[in-house]
């Protein structure tokens, strides 16, 4: 027996080395070099970099379709969770498994559906033309190409919470005469609140450092549709080092109070979804 509890604890020691080497390797050390690089000119270097008025553009193009895509993304996870967990009705396997498709979809390929779809020589470029509306290469492609990679975040935080709670407090509520919207907002929501802003912390992580869909669909123009990531590119590929690294390390620093607001909701209210109905 001791002999066992000896060698147990060795292989949980030799894989917890090798975790925090990995951490360390892929994580630790290149958000060191990121912050290192942004800050090897001195710090007025790095102010000066970020108040650039194309790293201002990009920094408000990013929190303007963030602010719009997550919303839109809670609207449809709350609708679409609430409707496979609560509701039976044809096609709910279907939507379930439609959820997850941007996560299989390679970004770039999302962002040249929406090139086909709405771009000058695409299925409605024509009718777009002669209405004077354009999407592709404008703020409304990016909106719609960060929307559609980021909106299973939200509801794939709410279904399984809410298939663990099953259905029986909203039939009680229904029972005793209130109404769905009554029994929504007063039963269901109070339970997943948590859940639900784990999600939104998600998805909005997600929205601000899109950039493989986005690239696709913004046309790259300086000022007017390059986001926070596509900016870092157009800086490194000019060879602009430190601004590159100035703008990489506000996304780095963005991520990092993310995931500090993600640890917090997990300790304060239990270990993924799960926990976050207590």
């Amino acid at each position: 027996m001791r002999r066992a509890v000896g060698h147990g604890r060795r292989g949980s020691t030799v894989l917890i080395v090798i975790a925090l080497a990995f951490l360390a390797l892929m994580l630790a050390l290149p958000l060191a070099t990121v912050f290192g690089q942004a800050l090897d000119h001195g710090v007025p270097a790095f102010l000066d970099a970020i108040r650039q008025p194309d790293a201002l553009a990009a920094m408000r193009l990013t929190l303007t379709v963030a602010a719009i895509a997550v919303p839109a993304n809670v609207i449809f996870g709350l609708a679409a969770s609430w409707a496979i967990t609560k509701f039976d009705f044809p096609g709910k396997s279907l939507l379930t498994s439609l959820i997850d498709l941007p996560l299989s979809v390679s970004p770039v390929v999302s962002g040249l559906i929406y090139v086909l779809l709405f771009g000058a020589q695409g299925w409605f470029g024509e009718w777009l033309a002669e209405h004077d509306v354009q999407i592709i290469f404008a703020v409304p492609g990016i909106v719609l190409a960060t929307m559609f990679v980021t909106f299973p975040f939200v509801a794939r935080e709410l279904i399984p919470l809410m298939q663990g709670q099953g259905r029986d407090d909203e039939e009680a509520a229904l029972s005793l005469g209130a109404t769905g919207f009554q029994t929504f907002f007063r039963v269901t929501l109070p339970n997943i609140r948590w859940g639900l802003l784990y999600g939104v912390l998600l998805c909005n992580a997600r929205a601000m450092g899109e950039f493989g869909a986005v690239s696709v669909v913004s046309g790259h123009i300086r000022g007017q549709t390059n986001t926070m990531p596509l900016h870092v590119e157009i800086l490194y590929n000019e060879y602009d080092y430190v601004a590159a690294f100035a703008v990489a390390a506000l996304l780095a620093l963005l991520a990092l109070v993310t995931l500090g607001l993600k640890t917090l909701l997990e300790w304060r209210y239990g270990h993924g979804p799960a926990g976050a109905a207590h």
